[in-house]
């Protein structure tokens, strides 16, 4: 008893979720709008029977197996549909067992074995070829090369090659002659449900000239993580089972009974993992001098050959560089890959795994109703460590990007565990899986790349309390007391938003929240995802809030008056818009906002202890600037020449943070 992968359709549901994902991105919801698609394959395989209903609106118009090639110039959706059901519930059918008389008109089945094919010549319009007699072989050929929406590869062979290789380094002799290279392909999207259907190079060749496409290891690996969740599920309910609570028959009918919900979960990371590349390739250009730090990392530790992964060498990544370019998805999947593996070793031998606070991921993991009946046995699984490293691993890098510990470990020196340890506590803390929640059920309902700024923007939130976490040195700190700690507080700051909120800060916040509104998110949602803006100074305004017993709201409200007061979210977003490549510039742009940050929380905490009474936040502020007279002034014609520059440069920033220094009272400030 198991899951029988076919009949759940499970590895082209998979590729599916990496196809459905292209599609939005170019503005399409392919499960409601018909689409044209050819393919490799046939309706009695796994991948290619299933993934071809997987959407009512395909409009396959050709296709080729080892035995026929199939013609379809223009499919009526619902007919097709369903003479494709037919025959994938038709034991070993063919192509040739389609109902001819259902085929549009100038449709046919041809076999393989003929010396010659007369195309009609709505065939030959849909194929975007010129009418003449054809050899099977030239017919594949043009298949290929269809200008079509998809190429849904569900076959066995590598039919697609670089211009730059020979049909010898494509390691497969028996399709040299239907092979094609990737600039000469005219579809938009491919979906690679079956294995080295495209060789790597023929990847980046085609996702250089615009196509969409990940690789096949992204998109047909929803197969191993069902097998991964089975296991794992197999291994607890027969623990249970060998315990006496569970007879043979019952755990045959809870791993049934299971099925659509293991099925989803495996779905969760295909659609996670893909948001993941699509969201670091949004931003590629400005993270290549990053990614080309990871990959001498990685392979200086003999972790990776990139020649064999046919990552760029160093003499293409400066010339990237140069051109202001980035990795395309196809390396980004690879980067992703390496990634997570490298992050599990370490994950797996360092304590992280061990925090009891994790329990909630490790049932999470399996389905709900294994979580609510047998929890304690959960917590018991042999496989415990493993499991909780492989979720963590998942979360981490889908959620910040494949470098971004290797960003923090250059920085600040920080392990893995610390970062993941401070990950978790920040999603719980700011209840961000909620958020993400929410931001990815706007599929097909706003455009793909306000998602992606909305993501982005979150993220951003994640990155800065991560960091705010590590350099504070709280990463001594369990999980457990670090949610505890500042869980509430951040609450009642976001319950006191937007009241709490400088005017200038309330219009910039009313200002996203409309733009995200006018986009097509509800409103509710609009406004969570601009909220994590001034959120970036949430764990400073709970920390002074603790360290002076003051409401979390009133420390609010100074703080982000002093921000206007002294146009230090002007100095912030000066900062931000610094244009960085180099690995030092960033680490100097880093250290600078961070260090920008720490002086408003400092500041914050000195006005809110030299004037006690209950004034506004603006009077108060006022009467601490009296005392303060003289550097004030000096400040503040500081940043009056700023503003007034034509271009603000790192070292005039980093002279107006230091002034912003000198207006504390102490180097021990309080806070």
């Amino acid at each position: 008893a198991g899951y029988d992968h076919k009949k759940m359709g499970i590895t082209a549901r998979g590729a599916w979720e990496s196809v459905k994902r292209h599609f939005r991105e170019l503005g399409s919801d392919i499960q409601q709008e018909p689409f044209t698609a050819v393919g490799i394959g046939d309706m009695a395989g796994d991948v290619f029977g299933n993934g071809m209903l997987l959407s009512p609106q395909i409009q396959l118009v050709a296709a080729f197996n080892h035995q026929h090639i199939f013609i379809d110039p223009n499919p009526d959706t619902s007919t097709s549909f369903a003479e494709r059901q037919r025959l994938f519930q038709l034991p070993r059918s063919s192509w040739d067992d389609y109902n001819q008389s259902l085929l549009s008109s100038g449709g046919a089945v041809f076999p393989r074995s003929a010396k010659k094919i007369e195309l009609s010549s709505q065939a030959c319009t849909v194929l975007g070829i010129e009418q003449q007699p054809m050899t099977p072989t030239q017919l594949i050929n043009a298949i290929l090369k269809a200008p079509v929406d998809l190429l849904w590869n569900g076959g066995i062979g590598t039919y697609i090659k670089s211009s730059k290789e020979s049909h010898l380094q494509a390691h497969d002799r028996a399709n040299d002659s239907l092979r094609v290279d990737a600039n000469e392909l005219r579809c938009r999207v491919i979906g690679e449900g079956g294995n080295l259907g495209c060789t790597q190079l023929g990847r980046i060749e085609f996702a250089s000239g615009g196509g969409k496409m990940y690789t096949d290891a992204i998109d047909n690996s929803a197969g191993v993580d069902c097998s991964d969740h089975e296991v794992n599920i197999k291994i607890l309910v027969n623990n249970i089972m060998a315990s006496g609570e569970l007879t043979q028959k019952h755990r045959d009918e809870l791993l049934a009974e299971m099925t659509d919900e293991v099925g989803q979960l495996v779905l969760t990371d295909n659609y996670l993992q893909t948001q993941c590349i699509s969201l670091t390739h949004s931003e590629a250009a400005s993270l290549m001098d990053e990614h080309a730090r990871f990959i001498a990392s990685i392979e200086e530790a003999e972790l990776l050959n990139r020649d064999i992964e046919f990552l760029p060498s160093k003499d293409e990544i400066a010339e990237r560089l140069a051109a202001d370019g980035g990795m395309h998805s196809p390396e980004i999947a690879v980067l992703v890959s390496y990634s997570k593996m490298t992050l599990y070793d370490q994950l797996l031998d360092s304590r992280f795994p061990d925090d009891t606070y994790l329990s909630a991921w490790l049932i999470d993991y399996f389905p709900e109703r294994l979580g609510k009946r047998y929890a304690k046995q959960i917590a018991q699984h042999r496989l415990r460590r493993e499991i909780i490293a492989t979720v963590a691993t998942n979360q981490l890098v889908n959620r910040l990007g494949p470098t971004y510990l290797f960003r923090l470990e250059e920085e600040l020196g920080s392990s893995v565990a610390e970062v993941a340890s401070a990950f978790i506590a920040v999603c719980d803390i700011f209840d961000l899986q909620q958020l993400w929640t929410n931001i990815e059920s706007l599929d097909n309902k706003i455009p793909a790349d306000i998602q992606t700024t909305m993501h982005i923007l979150v993220r951003g939130l994640v990155e800065r309390a991560i960091h705010w976490i590590l350099r504070s040195r709280r990463q001594s700190q369990t999980i457990k007391q670090l949610v505890e700690h500042f869980k509430p507080g951040i609450s009642e700051l976001i319950t006191s938003m937007p009241e709490c909120l400088a005017s200038v800060n309330r219009t910039t916040l009313d200002g996203r929240t409309d733009y995200f509104v006018n986009a097509g998110s509800p409103a509710e949602i609009a406004n969570k995802v601009s909220q994590v803006v001034p959120l970036s100074g949430a764990l400073d305004i709970v920390e002074i809030s603790k360290s002076l017993d003051t409401d979390v709201d009133a420390v609010a409200a100074v703080y982000f008056e002093l921000g206007v007061f002294l146009d230090l979210q002007w100095l912030r977003d000066e900062i931000s818009q610094l244009d960085v490549r180099t690995h030092w510039h960033k680490l100097a742009k880093s250290e600078l906002r961070s260090d920008l940050h720490y002086q408003q929380r400092y500041l914050c905490a000195e006005v809110l202890a030299s004037t006690k009474d209950n004034s506004d936040p603006v009077s108060r502020i006022k009467s601490w600037s009296v005392k303060k007279e003289v550097a004030a002034k000096k400040y503040s014609e500081l940043v009056n020449e700023l503003k007034a520059s034509s271009s603000v440069d790192f070292a005039m920033l980093s002279l107006a943070v230091s002034e912003v220094h000198k207006l504390l009272s102490s180097d021990r400030p309080i806070g």
